[in-house]
């Protein structure tokens, strides 16, 4: 039986590949699969050799480029969305790619908000614009600001509103946290249009959504990062979620600036809501993901996984925050589930592995490709 070759499209700089534990990761379990796994970025791809320069992990802890074979199925864990990159993915006639291309929050979040399936769990957003905000700030009395195209926090804002006015609270794209009061409305829309350009990520425009109470420990921001992947026969699971706690005053829950914490999922809400509300929420977490998923699929195509931000709020209500195609799986560590780090690990080469089998049995059972074996057997015949 042919041994599977699986490519691992991420960015590389140098011999450097940030999340270098992941990827190290994947490639060690591939082996364990039976797979052969490299990493490689764009600028790896020789097309007229048919070769990648592809990177495995030493056990010296760095990373060995050489010539290795065509993948037979690549999985796109690339998060750095350059125009090289953006062309290469555009091709079609390149590589069998086990997940789709996905689109920017803003347009996800208006999908999911029109969709009949997933409404009811969408927090009200809209594309950013100073009269958006005007009407959300008067409605609510939280109101977050997000840049449609980002990650890890940055340039998020919370607008909440106090006794004597408005505090901004956010997280600039250096990753510091500033803070202030302002006084009037005004001002709040003055401060954020010159937020949302001073902050904006390459291009990308902001959207204005609907704040939730998500303080499940008095002071922290809290949510639930779920994630969903295909298994080893193409099918939906949830593997895994943990509870994601802010550090003290943070605008947001994300762990990358190491000032944040993670608990056990199940622990933390049993002994918040109770035994029978946990369960409650524990299900309708997971009919919301498998939802998405149906959502997603139907107008994108076939994904490998997806990290949802869940927000459950002090009623114990749930929410769709964010969806991520290519989330970081490190949470799972910090909540020291490791169990549930190994699975998160292997299901993607997993569903890779079942994938590529899948193409090369339609290529077995291609008329075309059986004649041609026909003809090559009528040949040796002949000799």
């Amino acid at each position: 039986m042919k041994k599977l070759t699986v490519g691992i499209l991420a960015h590389r700089e140098g011999n450097i590949f940030p999340n270098s534990k992941f990827l190290s990761d994947l490639v060690t379990e591939g082996r364990k699969l039976g797979a052969n796994v490299y990493v490689f970025s764009h600028k790896d791809v020789q097309e007229e050799s048919r070769t990648i320069h592809g990177f495995t992990p030493t056990s010296e802890g760095r990373w060995a480029g050489a010539a290795r074979t065509w993948p037979d199925v690549v999985i796109d864990f690339c998060r750095k969305l350059y125009k090289p990159f953006r062309d290469m993915r555009r091709r079609k006639d390149l590589f069998v790619y086990a997940n789709h291309k996905f689109t920017y929050k803003w347009k996800a979040m208006k999908l999911f908000a029109e969709s009949d399936k997933l409404k009811r769990w969408i927090p009200r957003t809209f594309l950013y614009s100073p009269q958006a905000l005007e009407q959300m700030i008067e409605k609510y009395d939280l109101v977050y600001v997000k840049p449609g195209n980002g990650t890890g926090g940055h340039g998020v804002l919370k607008i909440k509103k106090t006794g004597g006015g408005y505090r901004l609270q956010g997280r600039k794209r250096s990753g510091r946290v500033v803070a202030t009061p302002v006084m009037t409305k005004q001002r709040v829309i003055r401060w954020i249009n010159r937020w949302v350009q001073t902050e904006k990520i390459r291009s990308g425009s902001f959207m204005v959504q609907q704040g939730l109470d998500l303080q499940l420990i008095p002071g922290r921001q809290a949510d639930v990062r779920l994630l969903i992947q295909k298994n080893e026969i193409g099918n939906w699971e949830v593997t895994g979620k943990v509870l994601r706690v802010g550090a003290k005053n943070s605008p947001t829950t994300n762990l990358i600036y190491g000032d944040g914490k993670v608990l056990v999922f199940k622990t933390f809400i049993k002994s918040r809501f109770g035994l029978d509300k946990a369960k409650e929420i524990e299900l309708e977490c997971e009919k919301l993901a498998h939802r998405l998923m149906e959502v997603v699929e139907e107008r994108f195509g076939s994904m490998v996984e997806f990290g949802l931000d869940v927000g459950i709020d002090v009623n114990g209500k749930v929410w769709l925050i964010e969806a991520n195609p290519k989330p970081g799986h490190m949470a799972f560590i910090k909540s020291k589930e490791m169990v549930t780090y190994r699975k998160s690990i292997r299901r993607p080469i997993q569903y890779a592995m079942y994938l590529a089998n899948e193409q090369l049995g339609e290529e077995i059972n291609d008329p075309i490709f059986e004649q041609a074996i026909m003809e090559k057997n009528l040949e040796m015949d002949d000799l």
